[in-house]
């Protein structure tokens, strides 16, 4: 094994039930051992906010290095941590088999398991992060509820700052007054019998984020998949866990995989795909799940059946060719690559749906939005989210392209205020759409 090996790195499972995963004393000499070849590499100095404050510690401890820095100030580095995986998968040459086997994001995600064991997680963050509860709330409210939580609401906007931690000017997404599994429901979508694909059957995954925030996006996906000749169903156990792997709660995540697998593995016994419209889930689903639950057969099962959405339509495109009506979209398309669309090692499957459609001009941006889920929105870290994607906008304002999406709902919103805010002028791409609604607007279908 050598030095940035062309090996394809391997994740271990989480080993949060041995007992020895929250002993704080072999935590802190794990974190101890890992910065020590973080700052002795330093290669992922420039890919978010932890690395930064790890190598100002070492820089400030002098000829002490990682061991002249207090334990207590390590929070500083896990706190910033989006758990975005890039520096694993894209950066770090010494992740397993290597036998350093570094894995940053999982042991900030140890890190955090004791804070919340200890206690240590405000209350308000908890509460932040229990998005299908607050989006029930929300529902026969949301009129109330986006009013409230609009940006530039100089009356409640300062209140949740204070009272919740959110930083005023921070976007925040919007409630839908009836949720995608409603909407689908009501509105069946027929099945195309002439489309290439027919006879392919799937599931969509609703998603925390498309059912109640963004069901536009779940009627996109369906109505290109049933266009395309899939016979598609909607199901929505319950959240993925990514908010609560946030938080270090994996046994609640592990209820959230168990919950799941359970009532989606009959779907695949019946033939059926499972696609999942935001990469965040989908993620979770194809790789977290099973590295939390490794010994659970279904966990696993699941997870080999999971596919992001323009996976999904990439797929049908490749094996049986998709169904003929596309037009070109005017003004061409930058597409953003979210991180978590990144991390699951696929390749750049939104850049290349789009790519099939006609005499449109596509630039990818692959830099990070900055977001980080709730991360970004915190009243101590929105500062740090609006300068780390200041890169992204930039590139996607030189692009020239008339259209700017990415596969991340949250991404999209924050790179529409980060290209609102910035200076220069001219024309900048019109942004807020996920890929999929892309080519269900050059199919017509929307």
């Amino acid at each position: 094994m050598r030095e940035g090996s062309l090996e394809a790195p391997t994740r271990h499972p989480h080993d949060w039930t041995n007992p020895d995963f929250y002993d704080a004393g072999k935590l802190d000499a794990e974190l101890r051992r890992v910065f020590d070849i973080c700052h002795g590499c330093r290669r992922c100095f420039n890919l978010c906010e932890s690395f930064p404050r790890l190598f100002d510690l070492v820089d400030q401890a002098g000829d002490a290095e990682v061991a002249g820095i207090s334990s207590a100030a390590f929070k500083s580095v896990a706190d910033a941590c989006t758990l975005c995986d890039m520096c694993f998968m894209t950066k770090c040459p010494y992740v397993p088999p290597h036998p350093f086997a570094i894995d940053f994001p999982h042991l900030m995600v140890r890190y955090r398991a004791q804070e919340l064991k200890r206690g240590e997680v405000a209350p308000a963050d908890r509460q932040l992060t229990e998005t299908d509860r607050n989006g029930r709330l929300a529902r026969p409210v949301a009129g109330l509820a986006n009013w409230a939580t609009r940006r530039g609401n100089g009356l409640t906007r300062p209140l949740l700052q204070a009272i919740a931690g959110i930083h005023r000017d921070a976007e925040l997404p919007k409630y839908s007054r009836r949720s995608f599994e409603a909407l689908a429901a009501a509105a069946p979508s027929p099945v195309n019998a002439d489309a290439p694909a027919h006879g392919r059957k799937a599931v969509l995954f609703a998603t925390c984020f498309v059912n109640h925030n963004t069901p536009d996006i779940g009627m996109a996906c369906r109505a290109v998949l049933a266009h395309n000749g899939v016979d598609t169903k909607v199901a929505y156990p319950g959240c993925c866990g990514m908010p609560q792997l946030e938080h270090g709660d994996l046994e609640r995540l592990a209820g959230a995989a168990r919950r799941s697998a359970a009532a989606l593995v009959p779907w695949i016994e019946e033939g059926y795909d499972i696609v999942v419209p935001v990469p965040s889930c989908a993620l979770m689903m194809k790789f977290e799940w099973p590295l939390i639950l490794p010994d659970e057969p279904a966990v696993g099962r699941l997870a080999g059946a999971v596919f992001d959405a323009s996976e999904y339509v990439v797929d049908i495109a490749g094996k049986e060719g998709l169904a003929p009506g596309l037009r070109p979209l005017e003004g061409g398309v930058a597409v953003h690559l979210a991180c978590h669309a990144r991390a699951q090692n696929m390749g750049p499957k939104a850049a290349e749906m789009l790519r099939l459609l006609p005499d449109t001009k596509v630039v990818v941006v692959e830099r990070c939005s900055g977001h980080g889920g709730s991360w970004g929105i915190k009243t101590e870290n929105f500062p740090l989210a609006m300068k780390n994607g200041q890169p992204a906008a930039r590139q996607a304002a030189k692009s020239g392209m008339r259209h700017l999406c990415s596969e991340c709902p949250l991404a999209a919103a924050h790179l529409a205020q980060e290209l609102e805010e910035l200076d220069g002028g001219g024309a900048q791409p019109a942004c807020g759409m996920h890929p999929i609604q892309l080519l269900a607007e050059a199919y017509d279908l929307i």
